[in-house]
């Protein structure tokens, strides 16, 4: 089973999360998660709104806005 911080790890290395990786983290936020996941989860927040990984879904929300204008 895949683990909240092996997705993190993989979005931090490449700094991107995909729609694929982000619809997982939800699934995987519903079940039982230990306290290792929870601040792997913290710290891809933190990198998201730092900008240092750029998440696939604002982008495309931010297209559609663009185009929207």
């Amino acid at each position: 089973m895949l683990l909240i911080r092996e997705i993190v790890k993989e979005s931090l290395a490449s700094g991107y999360l995909s729609l694929e990786a982000e619809d997982k983290l939800r699934q995987l936020l519903k079940t039982k998660y230990d306290a290792h996941d929870l601040k792997a989860f913290m710290v891809l927040q933190k990198a998201v709104i730092s900008g240092v990984v750029r998440q696939e879904s604002r982008e495309l929300h931010e297209q559609a806005i663009a185009v929207a204008s």
